[in-house]
């Protein structure tokens, strides 16, 4: 197959998803090719595989330049180039109203191409509900060929707030276990923490909804019982928060805040829990990964981290905002070797079961379904 993936380039889930899914299916014998305005963080080169950039023109008479037109007419372009055979959008906004638009374009050339939209979280729970974008993102999701959400938990939340009126499969974030897995980096470990301090980490984007004051707070009462460092990872507007917070609580000396990383695979097989407060999560892509290395869970209960983080087993899952009883977790769990141990290995295990060997031929199939229904009725 010809696919046309439409994402957004960063370090965020859905677009880490629609990256690593390309790569995948380009592995697999298919020819992807990746449409947006820089290239994705983790995309890699191969045969298979094709970027296209959307540029957009600035103009004094714009104020904010219009980034879907100009996505819009690279989507046509690629397609009738590259005679694409369907078009798999991630992040409704604005990418299921630009495939919508395109699809009809290039109906008057007669050419006809599906797309399907792949929801992923904030383009539902947050941005979504919006009364600004609320109309189209409905209008679009439900002119998609097919919708796919990632958890169960937004396939509800996406009914419960908009009028879909077709069905929502369900096909969860993966995995890729050969790249994230424990690999021996005690040299590194032995770096950062020369005296056998417990590592904890942390990764996001640092926005409100991550809440990472909570994980500054929560990694305070571990510190007062049992000696540790914490990793910060990531960037975003609530990092300075937390970095004054840590200065405040006079313990900077043991949190490194080290921005972005692309070898994240590295900095967890050296951590020993995972911390993820969030308000929201739509599924807790960053968790997995560190499950998939060994690495044992400490979160919220909220949105679909209790489909990934299974409590008393690969972790512990709290209220939002539960700072006491998250450290009493992350206690609980870091207190000794034997039960950091047994923790790990449960992680790993669990996190087997959202392997890319598992999940990608949902997509496969779910392609082929696609065109086999819309070769019938064109």
């Amino acid at each position: 197959m010809k696919i046309g993936i439409v994402c957004y380039p960063t370090f965020g889930g859905s677009g880490v998803l629609a990256t690593e899914l390309g790569m995948a299916l380009s592995a697999k014998g298919h020819e992807v090719h990746f449409i947006t305005y820089q290239q994705p963080v983790r995309l890699h080169f191969h045969p298979n595989i094709y970027y296209h950039e959307v540029t957009v023109p600035t103009y004094p008479l714009f104020d904010f330049p219009p980034y879907e037109t100009a996505l819009t007419s690279t989507m046509v372009n690629v397609i009738m180039n590259n005679n694409l055979d369907l078009l798999h959008v991630h992040y409704a906004i604005p990418h299921a109203s630009a495939a919508y638009f395109a699809k009809h374009i290039l109906k008057k050339t007669g050419k006809d191409i599906p797309y399907i939209t792949t929801l992923h979280g904030t383009d539902i729970t947050l941005v979504g509900k919006d009364q600004t974008y609320a109309p189209v993102v409905t209008f679009s999701i439900n002119e998609s060929d097919a919708i796919t959400a990632v958890s169960d938990n937004l396939k509800e939340e996406t009914y419960k707030y908009f009028k879909i009126e077709k069905d929502i499969q369900v096909i969860p974030n993966f995995v890729d276990t050969e790249r994230f897995q424990h690999s021996n980096k005690e040299h590194f470990k032995k770096m950062l923490a020369p005296n056998g301090e417990r590592i904890m980490a942390h990764v996001s984007n640092f926005r409100k909804v991550k809440r990472v004051e909570d994980v500054i707070r929560v990694f305070e009462r571990v510190h007062e019982k049992i000696p540790s460092k914490l990793l910060m990872i990531g960037d975003g507007p609530e990092r300075q928060n937390a970095e004054e917070l840590c200065r405040s609580l006079s313990i900077c000396n043991d949190i490194r805040f080290l921005g972005k990383q692309e070898q994240m695979d590295e900095i967890l097989s050296i951590t020993d829990l995972f911390v993820l407060p969030s308000q929201y999560e739509s599924f807790g892509l960053s968790a997995l990964e560190a499950m998939a290395c060994g690495v044992p869970v400490i979160s919220t209960n909220a949105g679909g981290l209790p489909e990934i983080n299974v409590h008393g087993k690969t972790g512990f899952l709290s209220e939002v905002g539960d700072i006491l009883d998250m450290s009493q977790h992350a206690l609980e769990i870091l207190k000794d070797d034997k039960t950091l141990k047994h923790f790990k290995e449960q992680a790993l295990e669990h996190a087997r079961g959202f392997s890319k060997q598992r999940i990608i031929p949902m997509y496969e199939a779910l392609y082929n379904k696609v065109l086999e229904e819309y070769k019938s009725l064109v």
